[in-house]
């Protein structure tokens, strides 16, 4: 008891309100979210999460602990998709109000994301289809500032008077990711908010090809995840699960098959037969695939076409070298150019 009293009459003595000087309980439904709320709230946020860097996301057993957690939690911050299905489960025996959908402590990460793989009809023969959309929507980082805007409002709407705290980190947040996108100098010449409008519409490569800057084409000052992948636009790869879709757009890829025959659905030897033809045809030799997917599979496939299987954790944590999201993006642009290389490296 006296100890409390110490800890009040000292917030009181810095000038701090109780109300601030007490950390904002979230709960994030992936490690990526939690990372990326860690950011925004920085000294003023205490964060779990429930899926890791190497767990898929579609198959999680609830735990009473995460219950546990819901309950005492202020903010929740989840996919607000058809990803994590197990939430509402997870939600009722929480019995927490304020982290309902439409309440101040519910975050929903995919509000304002331009979805992808929208299907024209729900077909549940067709696996396990997502009928808003393709919900792995991290995997670009144009959409992770989205994301990261949604965190925001969310921490904003709780706790108001830490507002220009919160709205500070979240710029600090998005200038980092146009620096590592683009590169410090073409974000100085055209702004982060203008590079980002071109690549969502596809139009920046063209764009930097056809117009000057001193005498040099705008191309030779791009930097950063853009250029490192710039030897990879429109090249073809195959994938284990339609869980790259933001990624293959932002950077251009083109995925010409998957290792599922069906979102969900096991690989059976007849398509996985079908789908090594396809590749020796096409001469693709690379495979791109989360590591929580069999990866014996996938050495197999891309030893019989004399390929590459790329292997990546799909969020924050799910390798040690990947402890943040800036991490996770290099990793994922490090692996996948190094894997091109490998597998062209006797053309």
């Amino acid at each position: 008891m006296r100890s409390i009293f110490i800890n009040f009459y000292l917030v009181l003595l810095l000038g701090i309100s109780p109300a601030m000087a007490q950390k904002i309980q979230v709960v994030a439904t992936l490690s990526t979210y939690a990372d990326i709320a860690r950011y925004i709230g920085g000294e003023h946020v205490e964060v779990k999460f429930i899926v890791s860097g190497n767990e898929n996301a579609h198959y999680i057993r609830p735990r009473p602990s995460y219950a546990l957690w819901l309950s005492r939690a202020d903010v929740f911050i989840e996919t607000g998709l058809d990803l994590e299905l197990w939430v509402p489960a997870l939600q009722e025996k929480a019995g927490n109000p304020r982290i309902l959908s439409g309440q101040p402590g519910y975050v929903a990460v995919a509000q304002g994301i331009r979805m992808l793989d929208v299907p024209a009809v729900v077909d549940r023969s067709q696996g396990d289809v997502h009928i808003y959309g393709n919900p792995h929507v991290h995997t670009s980082p144009l959409n992770a500032k989205i994301i990261a805007e949604n965190i925001a409002s969310g921490f904003i709407n709780l706790r108001p008077e830490l507002a220009e705290y919160f709205q500070q980190r979240l710029q600090a947040f998005k200038e980092e990711i146009d620096r590592r996108m683009f590169g410090d100098v073409l974000v100085r010449l055209l702004t982060g908010e203008v590079l980002t409008r071109l690549t969502i519409q596809h139009k920046l490569i063209p764009f930097l090809q056809d117009k000057k800057y001193r005498g040099r084409p705008l191309i030779d000052y791009l930097g950063g995840w853009m250029k490192a992948m710039l030897p990879l636009h429109h090249r073809k790869l195959v994938a284990y699960h339609k869980n790259w879709a933001y990624f293959r757009d932002v950077f251009q890829l083109e995925i010409i098959g998957y290792v599922e025959p069906r979102p969900g659905i096991p690989p059976s030897p007849r398509h996985v037969e079908k789908l090594i033809q396809q590749m020796r045809q096409q001469d693709v030799r690379v495979i791109l695939a989360a590591n929580y997917f069999s990866q014996k599979k996938v050495q197999e496939i891309a030893r019989k076409v004399h390929g590459v299987a790329v292997v990546v954790p799909l969020g924050v944590g799910g390798t040690p070298e990947v402890q943040n999201y800036f991490q996770l993006i290099d990793y994922w642009v490090d692996q996948l150019t190094e894997g091109f290389q490998k597998a062209y490296s006797g053309e």
